[in-house]
């Protein structure tokens, strides 16, 4: 018995130490610091922006206006943009835009389709060789587009994925919510799987694909839309890149609650989405197989692997002083997390302590979000976060 604890001991701290530490270093170390070639690019390719909307009123003529604004030849581009049977005010407001810039062309869908269908529609309507997908909350940079598009010069590219960056509304401000610090560091792995062409894990916020590569999304078992759109692109081959040029900002959940709601949703859909790829963790791009391993499925199985840690190094503690630091560091980890969920409900925001609240938090979504995967709870139609 004994054996077998400091086998699940050692398991478990190596694959949390690779996921988090090991893993964005080897990858770092490889191709971090890689030279790109450069090749001649194409000015201003065809693009085609697809948006889903549900309920969008507050933020969908500022997120027009702010495509209007790029930095691009408007005669290459149109924007498709459903409406997912909104009840409010998005169908009026996309309607007096659409006469307002020809360009645009809206789809008021009368029944809820869920994001997943209202891509699938857009996309059999998209006339452009690239595809940009993006949500009604993000704001691109001036030359976001343009930078974007750059890596398509080379034919091996399928898919780019640009630097989102999440900012903190004055509410937010107040509260602890470290989801942007968490942001920043996905953003350094991004860049260095971008070098190695497989950054998979792209953000629905601001990636592009071929229109050629795409792949319908499905509907009957929900999947993550935009980690199945990435992850379908290497699938075929394609290298997807990272385009730390390519800049968006999104604003952060305002409640703490919804954001927990979405990471349940996500961490459902996640699962079936590793059920749909899973033959990419034995096939024979071993780099990609490793990434997807380290960087996803690990975070997947994450409230698994800290139990047992939790669980092991507390039989063991007295067998061994590294077992026991171990184990010690843990009880103060969670200690941490325990006073910063006391702060949070204070309204006070301290990183020693809203860090490992967050990441504690994130952890359960992914167990909620596992059981609703279990039993068949989840859902291809979602509804949006308050803004």
């Amino acid at each position: 018995m004994s054996e077998l604890l400091i086998v699940i001991f050692y398991l478990s701290l190596i694959l949390l130490i690779n996921s988090f530490f090991l893993y964005p270093i080897i990858i770092h170390l490889l191709f971090g610091r890689k030279s790109i070639i450069k090749i001649k690019e194409r000015k201003n390719p065809t693009v085609t922006f697809i948006i889903a909307a549900y309920n969008e009123e507050k933020v969908i003529a500022k997120r027009i206006e702010n495509i209007a604004s790029l930095d691009y030849d408007f005669n290459n581009l149109e924007v498709l943009i459903g409406s997912d049977n909104s009840d409010d005010r998005t169908n009026e407001i996309l309607i007096s835009y659409q006469e307002k810039y020809n360009w645009l062309k809206i789809f008021l869908f009368k029944e809820r389709k869920g994001k997943a269908g209202i891509i699938n529609e857009l996309v059999q309507h998209a006339q452009n060789e690239l595809i940009v997908f993006t949500d009604a909350n993000t704001e691109f940079q001036k030359d976001a587009l343009k930078e974007l598009v750059k890596d398509f010069a080379d034919e091996n590219v399928g898919g780019v994925c640009g630097k989102l960056i999440l900012i903190e509304s004055q509410k937010t401000l107040n509260e602890s919510n470290e989801e942007s610090k968490y942001w920043f560091y996905e953003n350094i792995i991004k860049r260095a799987e971008g070098e190695a062409g497989i950054s998979f894990s792209a953000n629905g916020g601001i990636f592009a694909i071929r229109k050629k590569l795409f792949e319908k999304i499905p509907v009957d078992k929900p999947v993550t839309d935009d980690l199945f759109i990435s992850l379908s692109v290497v699938d075929k081959g394609y290298k997807f890149n990272f385009s730390e040029n390519a800049i968006a900002y999104e604003e952060v959940g305002q409640e703490v609650k919804d954001e927990f709601n979405r990471k349940v949703r996500f961490s459902a859909t996640n699962f079936q989405t590793l059920i749909h790829f899973k033959h990419l963790l034995i096939g024979k791009n071993k780099l990609l197989a490793y990434a997807f391993f380290s960087h996803k499925v690990t975070r997947w199985i994450l409230p698994t692997i800290l139990f047992l840690l939790f669980l092991s190094s507390l039989i063991l503690a007295n067998q061994s002083l590294f077992i026991f630091l171990i184990f010690s560091f843990q009880l103060f980890f969670y200690f941490f997390a325990l006073i910063g969920f006391i702060f949070a409900k204070l309204k006070y925001r301290f990183s020693l302590f809203s860090l490992p609240f967050y990441f504690v938090v994130s952890n359960i979504a992914v167990i909620f979000g596992f059981i609703k995967f279990l039993n068949k709870k989840h859902s291809v139609i979602w509804n949006s976060t308050k803004r």
